[in-house]
């Protein structure tokens, strides 16, 4: 493997960008090594400055699900900008983006576009707070909503990735309106709205995908359901990762749940900068102009994000994606756990859908703390061996694996056979 391109260009991108890269989870450190810098991707592969091949399991950290330059993705945008890349005013994209979601994702009947997961749960935040008139927020340890003030509060992802608890520059006033409880732990949730009347809504990953891939427990969604209609507050799914991911209608049509208010982003934006909430009609209905919670966007909708976005949605409305792209994860990730045991290496496999995360720990990972228990040594021992055999895994143990549609049976047969020669490494040592 060869990375002297690479290299050059990380150490020019640190003397002009923080750390040398535009988002932290990027800057594979807790993975003790540098950055890859890539040039192109195509089908299931990455290809680095340097001519080195990667299968990707990233899919841009979950955006990718028809992986890279799909040639239907590549037409609508072309055909978009042919027309104008951005307009500040309505286009007939956003309506049919906006029925095409509604149609798909079962508790939306309004929906707002924005540009990133994080604005999404920003507005959304803001939404519940002026619906129910209270100002407090639960989320839960672990659970990353994007980089919003009030929900930087022991959040996973990257956060946990650089081993900080927060971020400076979050005032005490905004930190203290946030209520941090265990994931999975739906006693702590009734005990703090019960001894809370301000509480406005509680905001959770469905399934966690920025602490490594962590599942509900089972009645920990529908529990939070009907905490949310005893103690009027408002129910938000963060489906950001999970959304069009785990089913035709996210996370909430998996589960049978259905939120008051929805975020999404990434795969709705078919690689381009897209995010959105929506929710109930009669919630939406008090977002500006309808209402008086304001929330406004130059770039909200734009014809790029939309006709990607659209292309995106309408090859996962075909019959049997999900039943392939379901079927293509479990023969990786069984796989990968076959080979660990077999090879006597210490693990926790967690999947569900085309996402999941393999922990170098023992027992369970219901939840944060136990997701911290891995051995990240390991992990970014494992993350360099794979890079240098041609497999691109995400650079933290706590993100998630991602598939593609495209991930066939003899891609990810290379991929195990890659793996299974670090394994018997790993054991050798």
């Amino acid at each position: 493997m060869k990375n002297n391109i690479s290299k050059e260009l990380y150490l020019r991108s640190v003397k002009k960008i923080p750390g040398g890269v535009n988002s932290p989870a990027r800057a594979c450190s807790a993975v003790k090594t540098d950055p890859i810098f890539f040039e192109k991707g195509r089908g299931v592969y990455l290809f680095d400055v340097d001519g080195n091949q990667y299968i990707d399991f990233v899919c841009s950290w979950g955006p990718l699900i028809l992986g890279h330059c799909n040639k239907k993705i590549q037409d609508a945008i072309t055909k978009a900008l042919n027309m104008g890349s951005s307009f500040g005013a309505p286009t007939r994209l956003e309506i049919e983006m906006a029925e095409l979601v509604i149609d798909m994702v079962p508790s939306i009947e309004k929906v707002r576009m924005v540009n990133s997961g994080t604005e999404a749960t920003m507005s959304a935040i803001r939404l519940a707070r002026g619906y129910t008139k209270k100002d407090k927020v639960i989320k839960f340890t672990g659970c990353y909503h994007g980089h919003v003030d009030s929900l930087l509060v022991e959040a996973g992802s990257a956060i946990a990735t650089l081993s900080i608890p927060g971020s400076p520059g979050i005032p005490n006033d905004f930190a203290k309106n946030t209520y941090s409880l265990p994931y999975n732990d739906i006693d702590a949730v009734e005990l703090t709205l019960k001894n809370n009347d301000n509480i406005a809504c509680i905001i959770v990953e469905p399934v966690a995908g920025n602490m490594g891939c962590v599942l509900p427990t089972p009645g920990f969604l529908k529990g939070l359901r009907e905490l949310c209609d005893k103690y009027n507050a408002l129910l938000i799914f963060d489906e950001v990762i999970t959304g069009f991911r785990l089913s035709r209608g996210g996370a909430q049509e998996r589960f049978r749940i259905m939120p008051d208010l929805t975020c999404l982003g990434k795969i709705i934006g078919g690689g381009l900068p897209v995010g959105a909430y929506g929710g109930k009609a009669e919630i939406m209905s008090m977002i500006a102009p309808d209402g008086p919670v304001y929330q406004a966007g130059t770039l909200s909708g734009n014809p790029l994000a939309m006709a990607a976005g659209l292309a995106t949605l309408k090859e996962l409305n075909k019959k049997g994606v999900y039943e392939n792209l379901e079927t293509s994860a479990d023969y990786f990730f069984n796989g990968l756990k076959k080979l660990a045991e077999d090879k006597g290496i210490e693990h926790v496999i967690n999947h569900i859908g085309g996402m999941g995360t393999f922990f170098f720990t023992s027992g369970s990972v219901d939840n944060f703390d136990e997701a911290k228990k891995s051995n990240t040594e390991m992990f970014g021992a494992f993350f360099r061996e794979l890079a240098l055999n041609g497999l691109y895994f995400p650079p933290s143990q706590f993100e998630s694996i991602m598939i593609s549609t495209i991930h066939d049976r003899k891609i990810m047969d290379k991929a195990l056979n890659i793996a299974e020669k670090i394994f018997h490494d790993f054991k050798k040592t």
